[in-house]
């Protein structure tokens, strides 16, 4: 049996909306901009990384210059001194004397900062002491043989 009228669409169900759904687009772009203000708030609250800026050869020992004052860490090591310093540098080494005997020294770049490493025939102990000075920070290292 067929209807009486013509087939117009009036009283069957509406077609769904050829326009595109707005909210997840919004939900989207908030979201990245959370995302991108995080950063950025991250970036600015985060320190700036300490940077070994100079090196300075004493009779027993070395002093680091550094632009702030750097995480210190003892490295153990059987009969040299080392010493693990959150900072940024380049490598370096050189010789210094400490009575008579010569000391090998060598900064080393590695993933947790620069170690600072002592080396002679005996072995080694060694202190250090930090201090602010003219707007900067010196670390002394102070050398003796055991």
């Amino acid at each position: 049996m067929s209807s009486p009228g013509p087939e117009d669409g009036r009283h069957s169900t509406p077609d769904d909306d050829p326009r595109p759904s707005l909210w997840p687009r919004f939900l989207f772009s908030l979201a990245l901009l959370g995302l991108l203000v995080g950063m950025m708030l991250g970036r600015l609250t985060a320190p700036e990384p300490v940077h070994l800026e100079q090196i300075e050869v004493r009779q027993d020992g070395l002093a680091l210059w550094f632009d702030h004052e750097p995480e210190v860490r003892v490295e153990a090591l059987e009969g040299a001194y080392a010493l693990m310093l959150g900072a940024e540098g380049q490598s370096a080494k050189g010789q210094l004397t400490l009575g008579s005997a010569p000391v090998s020294w060598k900064v080393l770049r590695s993933t947790q900062g620069v170690m600072v490493r002592f080396v002679a025939a005996r072995p080694l102990r060694g202190e250090w002491r930090g201090a602010a000075e003219d707007g900067r920070w010196r670390l002394e290292v102070s050398l003796s043989a055991e």
